[in-house]
Formats: structure tokens, C-alpha cells, sequence
């Protein structure tokens, strides 16, 4: 009560947001008389002088009502659009880095353009996020012209582009793209080994379109890029194939630490061994080129030496099951990473499996909190709050409607089954379509969908269906969705970032009736036929009551169904929305519907008919804010643990760049290496032991492991008064020297190179490793609930130690491999093992369908496996036509 009372008095505090902003848009608008009378050139100029002006110590804030004055004015020129002042708030909000939720048909495409434009002014890049390639192609030619008017520049990112073209794309001021484009771009940058390849700049500032599906229903999921772990089984085999000619000399195994490596002698054995094998790329088993070979000597030799079948595995059914040292269990599914499992497969004659390893993955929530400042705009985002501002920092500001919503939102049908809420849809369908008034059905999935359009078929009812698969033929579909007498089927978030226009889209309609014809007085006289028709539909259509927009169901959430309500009634055309619910829906199936069912029986109501009344509707959005509360907390859950990777990604992705950037990599490699003499020492002469508790033969032997160095250490701990700082000194002193040696044998520029390339290789390599043990203690450690322990600070201590383990590894592999690494011709370019591309597999899971973006394989039947077509190349289907006379027409 309260409450009523205080906003009655003070206004809400969506009111109280957005009086300051009134009075910029006034500015704004007293900017118009003098920007108007400008030529196209003076406009342009503006951009110089406003950059200039940022030069001299101005702020974007002190430029935005001039620089929104000229956006409006570049867009009437080139658009024949002006921004509404309701718009121009809008443009403001996004400036301030926050969300704008504008009606349907407000124009937000065009509410962009100010922001854009203003924070573009840096010459730091603007990326302005859409749903789909289809969107993003459309929106960047649109409003492209309004930017070309300003001296700006605009990119486009879609689908199956080369690193070249995304690279000049993204070096535009403005770049339009995908959330699922920009994402795997930033996760392929950082798999890339020169800086030069990269094709993202510093991230800056974006503008999310349909911000709440792209950040809240899109963020359920994760983008992955995974590839080949290993190489082929014949690599396994054949090695496997060398590990019995052996002796006993050449290895050394520490049961303790589950851990066996070579001996010296055993290294020139091996060596040999493989040399007649011939599987040596080069002359040395520590070459460069051998890396790979090494891991894999590594890995059978601990398959045959440490492993025992029966004990650590069995095979069954030619598969290697891993036996659970604890319980004794078969734990079939699970695989020893790192190529281990590929070796005992080999070891035992089963059937090496190829594996698919994560090479990089990141969630969107902490994709997009990359950007300095992040802003988004949609028609229904005010639900999801509370998520915004606590996950994204975002608040939500609800812009007032150009003109009054004319739109009027019937009370819900409810009925008892759902072949009785279907009769009644299908009776409101024919008697909207005998009258010519047009009607949107939606369903909440495809399957309903397709239903649906069977019991229209079966009654004659000519209709369209479209889902969200099929981009660009269903932003045409649902464009026309306001003609006299359509009928269209959706799903619910189907057709998004098109307006349904009533009497149709004369743009849509002219481009479908032109496509074939060159003559421009044809072209000319089918424009004016058409404008006449669309007139005269749109006529009729409102005198009918608009729109008619039919639900079939309820969605969990409640802004799928106003976004669903808000195809109807844009800019103040009348319209109408009603929703059918039987108490067979899922929803109303989970909320109790079995007790309201009987009550229901006993109260009389009879087959066909339906309850109504206001009480339903809020009961009903109350179910829904609970299932909505739960999976906010579901995917809040998701993201503290995602976080906790997110922090180590990010030092991972820093070092990799700067590492990428430096010529010169020695001084990193030379704290690598003392660090890991340092842990040497630490570890086989403990602090304050006296000298004869010294382990002093063990120390020898990891030193000549690790730093391909023999030194007479047990003489020196003979010394009188030696102390182990000494020792460390002498180690560095000595393997410092070494590597001098080697840099001045092969030439400094060769051993820079060598260095800065097996760093980054063997970077990757750890991080990848590092990557499956996360997902792996990701998968366990909700057990941990169960012993009264928090899994999340459980998986945030052992994540964090699994990093320094890693880390700690690291330094003892980049010094180990470049202690022993020899180049048979230091003159030769070395080249660096990246995956090829078509070897990487891209994925991001629709969290509506469960299907692969990303992948889908093709299908010349299935047009949405084709990816990007341009209009004049052969239609994928196989006609033999183009692809513009083909599928690709209106």
C-alpha cells in the first residue's frame, strides 16, 4: 500500500530514471534548425571535428546531444527515417550502458544508430550483436547508409567468412555480427600463434539486439571449440610395437608417485629404436620436430610399465574400461586423458578411439562482461531484472511508446484437455480468416507447431509456418504475416527483429515481385502496384481489429509470452491477444492441474467449455515466476563455477598475448627454469636438513632428467660448509651457460624463435590438459554434497590447486624440452603444430532444440544446413538454378 501511495507521489523509479534524460533529448531537439540546413558534406565533417574535440579532452557525454542531432538528421537523409524523441531516450539509455526495453515496432534497429555512432567516435570499434547471420547482414546494409553519411565505416561478420575478411570487418568503426560469430572468434584468437593472426581488436563497446535472448535463454549453454586429442591409432600402434625392446636399464619406475621416465641410457636407446622404426621426423629424439613423438614414447611407457590389466582396467568387448582404485568398479565411459587410454588400447589390441578434446570454451556471461561497456535492447527484458543487474551490471529502463498501445490482452482460456483448447483455436482461426482479419498462432515448440498446421491442412485453412531455423525465409514470412486473410504459425521466438507490418511489408513484397526484371519502368510501375495494394489491405485489415495474436500454451517464462503479445498493436494499430491453456500443458500439468481438473468435474463444467477470469491470469504468472526464479538460480549456480575457470582463462589468454608480442621470450624461460631448479632443490634438500639427509643421488638423477646436465652434485655435497643456496647457484650457473652455448651454436635469432614456439606449444598443451580435469572434477564433485562439504568451495580449492599444479609442470616441461632439443639444420623456419581448421569442430547447443548451431551436416533437402548462399551462386539444392531464382526468392 505504501508503496501505491509513494509512486503515486514521487513516480516510479522508472520515471524518476528518465527525467534526466528529457532534458538531453530537449537539447537535442533544439539542435535541429541548426544541423538540418548542413550539406552532406559539412555532416560528414562533424565526425572529424568531434574526434578532434575527444582529442582535446572532451567526453562522449559532453558530445552526445550535437552527435544524436546529427544521427537523426543522417538518418532522414538517408533512410527518410527520423528519430522519434522516444527513440532518441532509447539511444541515450544504450549510451549510459544500459538496457532499453522498447515496444515491438518502436524501431530499436534505428534507436542503435545513436549509440553506435557516439561511442564510435573512439576509434576503439563498436560491435552491435544480432541473433542471427540473417539479421546481421540486413541490419548492416540498412543502417550502414546512416553511418556512410557520417564518415564511418561498417563491417559485417557472418558465417564461413576468412580470417581476412573478419579481420577488415572488425577494424571498422561499427562491425555488426552474431553472439556465436564474435564468441568463437575470440576463442580461435587465442589458439592462434602470432599476434598478427589474431582477427578481434580490444574489446570496447557492444549493443546486444534481443538482448534477453541472447544473454539470459542463449547463456544456458556454453560455445565450445574442440579438435583431435591426439594423433592417429597408427602412431600408437607402431610405438606401441618398440616398447618391448626395452631393458630394464632404460627406464626407472617410482611407484610412489605413479610415475616412470627414461633413463639417460634408455634415452639413446629409444632414440635408436625409433631411428630404425623409422618414425624420427629428424636425426635427434629431442629435435623440435619430435615433440610429439617424445609425449607419445611417454605415454606407452607408462601404459606398459605402470598400468596392469585386471588391476588398473579390463577390456571388454575390445574396449579399455578403467577399474576405480577405491571401489573397484568398472567405470565405463570414463578415458585416461593426455593419450593414456589411446596407449593401453594399443598395448591391448582394442580399438584406439579418436577422441575430441576441449580446446577452448567460454559461456556468454563471461564473453560479454569482456567489453568495457556492454548495453542491449529488447521488448521484454523487464522480467529478467534482478539477472540483469546482478550477472551483467545492466539496469533495465522501460521506454513510453511512440503512440498509446491500442493492443487489447484478453483474459486466458482454460480447458480441460487439450483436444478441446486445439477445437477452440482452430474455431477462432476460421471465423478471424472468413473475415479476412489476420491472425499469428504461436506454439511453443515445433512440434506443436507442425501439429497445429496438420488440423489446418485437414480443414483447407491456408496458412505459413515457420520455426527458427530458416533465418532469412522466415523474417519474409513473418513480414507478411499483417496481410488481409494470413494466417501464420510460429514458435514462439520465432521471426524476431521483424516487424509485422498490417497490410504486409512493401519492401519485402517489391523485392519478391522484382527479383527477374531489369527494366526500371516495370520496376517503377510494380512499386507503385504495390504500394496501392499494401495501402488498401492495411485499410481493410484495420477495420477488422489489426493483428489477432493466438497462444497455445504458456511459456516457464513469462517474456516469451508478451514478446509473443507484442506482435500485435505496434505504433498504436489496434489488435488483439488471447491465450488457450488446457490442463494438459506442461505448465499447468506441473502447478496442481490433477486437483483443479476434479474440481472442475464437480462444478459442472461441461466438454468445449472454457474457464475465464482474471484470478487465472495471476495465479498463472505466479507459477511462472517460480519456475523462473528457479532457473535464474540454476543458472547463476552454473556461472560461480564457470567463473572460477573464467579467472584462469584469463591470465592463460594475457600470458599467450604477450608472449605472442615479445620478440624475445629468453628472460621468461630463464625464470622458468631457475624456478624449476629452485622446486628441485627444495624438494630433494629440505629446509634446514643436515647435509647426510640430503638426497642428494636423487637430485642428480632429476637434474640430468630435466636439465640434460651431468654434474658431479655428490661432490660438491662433500664440500665443507656447503649450504643449498650454493647448489642452486651452481645448478642455474651451469644450465645457464648451456643454453648460451646452444643459442650461440644455432644463432640467437634460431634459439629465439625455437623457444618462443615450444613455450606456446607446450602452453597450449597444459591448457587443454587442464581444461578436461576441470570438466572432469566439474562432473564429480556435486557428490561432495553428500559428506556435508560446499562442492562449489570444494571445486574453487581443487581448481585452483590443479592450476598451480599446472603451472608448476609447465616450467619443468619448457625447461626439460629445451634443455635436451637439437636442430639438425638451424637455418630451417620451425613451424609451429597448429590444428588444422577444418580439423576444429565449433558448438553451441540450442538450448530450445538440443541441436548444434554450428554443425549441422549438410543436407541439399534442409535449408538450414546450407550456411551463407549469396544470391547469384547455385542454389545448394541442386536445381541447377541460382539461388535467387531458386530458394533464395521472397
Amino acid at each position: 500500500m505504501f508503496g501505491t501511495i509513494a509512486k503515486a507521489i514521487f513516480g516510479s523509479s522508472n520515471d524518476r530514471a528518465l527525467k534526466p534524460i528529457l532534458t538531453l533529448v530537449d537539447k537535442i531537439n533544439g539542435l535541429e534548425d541548426q544541423i538540418k540546413p548542413l550539406s552532406d558534406e559539412a555532416l560528414m565533417a562533424k565526425t572529424v571535428e568531434f574526434r578532434q574535440a575527444l582529442a582535446d579532452g572532451k567526453t562522449l557525454d559532453d558530445l552526445l546531444p550535437e552527435a544524436f542531432a546529427c544521427v537523426r538528421e543522417a538518418a532522414r537523409r538517408a533512410l527518410g527515417e527520423r528519430h522519434y524523441d522516444v527513440q532518441l531516450m532509447g539511444g541515450i539509455v544504450l549510451h549510459q550502458g544500459n538496457i532499453t526495453e522498447m515496444k515491438t515496432g518502436e524501431g530499436k534497429t534505428l534507436v542503435s544508430t545513436l549509440a553506435a555512432y557516439l561511442n564510435a567516435l573512439e576509434g576503439k570499434g563498436v560491435h552491435i550483436v544480432t541473433v542471427n547471420d540473417y539479421l546481421a547482414s540486413r541490419d548492416s546494409a540498412w543502417m550502414g547508409q546512416v553511418y556512410e553519411k557520417l564518415g564511418l565505416t561498417v563491417g559485417c561478420i557472418l558465417s564461413g567468412m576468412s580470417d581476412d575478411e573478419r579481420r577488415e570487418a572488425y577494424a571498422a568503426d561499427i562491425t555488426y555480427g552474431t553472439n556465436n560469430e564474435y564468441g568463437f572468434d575470440y576463442l580461435r584468437d587465442n589458439m592462434k600463434f602470432e599476434r598478427s593472426a589474431m582477427v578481434q581488436r580490444d574489446f570496447n563497446y557492444a549493443i546486444v539486439d534481443e538482448v534477453d535472448s541472447i544473454l539470459i535463454d542463449e547463456a544456458r549453454t556454453p560455445l565450445i571449440i574442440s579438435g583431435p586429442a591426439e594423433d592417429s591409432s597408427e602412431l600408437y600402434l607402431a610405438i606401441n610395437a618398440l616398447i618391448p625392446k626395452l631393458q630394464d636399464s632404460d627406464f626407472e619406475v617410482d611407484e610412489k608417485a605413479k610415475s616412470v621416465s627414461f633413463t639417460e641410457e634408455g634415452t639413446e636407446n629409444i632414440e635408436q629404436i625409433l631411428r630404425d622404426a623409422d618414425l624420427l621426423k629428424s636425426e635427434s629424439l629431442y629435435d623440435v620436430d619430435n615433440i610429439s613423438i617424445v609425449h607419445h614414447a611417454n605415454q606407452a611407457l607408462r601404459a606398459h610399465k605402470l598400468f596392469e590389466k585386471d588391476k588398473d582396467y579390463i577390456v571388454k568387448d575390445r574396449k579399455v574400461i578403467i577399474i576405480d582404485e577405491f571401489t573397484g568398479r568398472m567405470m565405463d565411459g570414463r578415458r585416461y586423458s593426455d593419450g593414456l587410454h589411446q596407449a593401453l588400447e594399443a598395448k591391448e589390441g582394442a580399438d584406439i578411439q579418436p577422441e575430441n578434446q576441449t580446446l577452448a570454451s567460454i559461456t556468454f556471461q563471461n564473453y560479454f562482461r569482456l567489453y568495457k561497456k556492454l548495453s542491449g535492447m529488447t521488448g521484454t527484458a523487464s522480467t529478467e531484472a534482478d539477472e540483469f543487474a546482478e550477472i551483467y551490471g545492466l539496469n533495465v529502463l522501460e521506454m513510453p511508446t511512440n503512440v498509446p498501445v491500442q493492443r487489447v490482452d484478453a483474459d486466458d482460456e482454460v480447458y480441460r484437455t487439450e483436444k478441446e483448447k486445439i477445437d477452440a483455436v482452430i474455431k477462432t482461426v476460421e471465423e478471424c480468416q472468413s473475415k479476412g482479419q489476420p491472425i499469428l498462432v504461436g506454439t511453443a515448440s515445433i512440434e506443436k507447431s507442425e501439429m497445429l498446421s496438420r488440423v489446418l491442412n485437414e480443414r483447407n485453412i491456408k496458412h505459413s509456418v515457420l520455426n527458427a531455423r530458416y533465418h532469412e525465409q522466415e523474417a519474409e514470412i513473418i513480414g507478411q504475416a499483417g496481410r488481409l486473410g494470413a494466417v501464420t504459425i510460429a514458435t514462439n521466438m520465432a521471426g524476431r527483429g521483424t516487424d509485422i507490418k498490417l497490410g504486409g511489408n512493401l519492401e519485402m513484397l517489391i523485392a519478391s515481385r522484382t527479383t527477374d526484371i531489369d527494366d526500371p519502368e516495370k520496376i517503377e510501375e510494380i512499386k507503385k502496384e504495390s504500394a496501392a495494394q499494401i495501402a488498401e489491405e492495411k485499410k481493410k485489415v484495420l477495420e477488422l481489429g489489426g493483428l489477432f495474436v493466438i497462444a497455445t500454451e504458456r511459456h516457464e517464462s513469462r517474456r516469451i509470452d508478451n514478446q509473443l503479445r507484442g506482435r500485435a498493436g505496434r505504433q498504436g494499430d489496434p489488435g488483439t491477444s488471447r491465450f488457450y491453456l488446457s490442463l494438459q500443458d506442461d505448465l499447468m500439468r506441473i502447478f496442481g492441474s490433477e486437483r483443479m481438473d476434479g474440481m472442475l468435474r464437480k462444478l459442472g463444467l461441461e466438454d468445449g467449455e472454457a474457464i475465464v477470469h482474471p484470478w487465472i491470469n495471476k495465479a498463472l504468472e505466479k507459477a511462472q515466476q517460480k519456475v523462473e526464479a528457479r532457473n535464474y538460480d540454476i543458472r547463476k549456480n552454473l556461472l560461480k563455477f564457470d567463473d572460477v575457470m573464467n579467472d584462469q582463462r584469463k591470465v592463460i589468454y594475457e600470458q599467450r598475448i604477450q608472449l605472442m608480442e615479445e620478440e624475445d621470450v629468453s628472460e621468461t624461460i630463464v625464470g622458468m627454469r631457475n624456478e624449476a631448479i629452485d622446486v628441485m632443490v627444495d624438494t630433494h634438500i629440505p629446509p634446514k636438513a643436515y647435509p647426510e639427509q640430503w638426497r642428494v643421488q636423487e637430485l642428480k638423477e632429476e637434474v640430468t632428467e630435466v636439465l640434460a646436465l651431468d654434474l658431479p652434485i655428490e661432490e660438491w655435497a662433500q664440500e665443507e660448509g656447503i649450504a643449498d643456496e650454493e647448489i642452486r647457484e651452481r645448478l642455474k650457473d651451469h644450465a645457464g651457460r648451456k643454453m648460451a652455448e646452444k643459442a650461440a651454436n644455432y644463432g640467437p635469432d634460431v634459439m629465439r624463435m625455437v623457444e618462443k614456439s615450444l613455450l606456446l606449444q607446450i602452453l597450449d598443451q597444459a591448457w587443454k590438459e587442464h581444461l578436461l580435469q576441470l570438466d572432469q572434477l566439474r562432473q564429480g564433485v556435486s557428490l561432495r554434497a553428500y559428506a556435508q562439504k560446499d562442492p562449489l568451495n570444494e571445486y574453487k580449492t581443487e581448481a585452483f590447486n590443479m592450476f598451480e599444479m599446472m603451472l608448476d609442470q609447465l616450467r619443468v616441461t619448457v625447461t626439460t624440452y629445451l634443455s635436451h632439443v637439437e636442430l639438425q639444420d638451424p637455418s630451417r623456419v620451425v613451424q609451429r603444430e597448429e590444428v588444422p581448421e577444418e580439423e576444429l569442430q565449433a558448438t553451441h547447443i540450442d538450448p530450445t532444440t538440443g541441436e548444434n548451431e554450428m554443425a549441422r551436416a549438410f543436407n541439399e533437402q534442409d535449408p538450414s544446413t546450407w550456411g551463407k548462399v549469396r544470391r547469384n551462386d547455385a542454389c545448394p539444392c541442386g536445381s541447377g538454378r541460382k539461388f535467387k531464382h531458386c530458394h533464395g526468392q521472397a
